[in-house]
């Protein structure tokens, strides 16, 4: 079983609607999480741990995301997806591009 976390700034728009997309796909576990202080659903030390993969939207997030759990991203991939924050929660166009890019390190 794979465990996937999709990561942006809030928490609000693009993680979670790449959650929605992928989850309850069979082999695979996921949640969404934001690095921001306001971020809906905070990324945490437990989260970054306990995933296998980590899809961040923005090249910043990635920079982030290293900076403050770098000691708990051992064994973690992370991808860098390159997404704007220029799409609303389950915008067809975002589920688009997450559906072209993320399935390849699903397998």
């Amino acid at each position: 079983m794979k465990r996937a976390l999709f990561v942006c700034g809030q928490n609000r728009l693009r993680s979670p609607t790449a959650e929605r997309v992928f989850s309850g796909r069979s082999g695979l576990i996921v949640a969404s999480a934001g690095l921001d202080r306001d971020a809906r659903v905070k990324v945490n030390a437990d989260h970054v741990a306990g995933s296998d993969l980590i899809f961040v939207m923005e090249k910043s997030h990635e920079e982030k995301l290293k900076r403050r759990f770098g000691k708990h991203l051992a064994g973690v991939q992370v991808i860098c997806l390159d997404i704007p924050d220029q799409y609303a929660y389950l915008d067809p166009a975002l589920v688009k591009i997450l559906l072209e890019k993320v399935p390849r390190y699903l397998n």
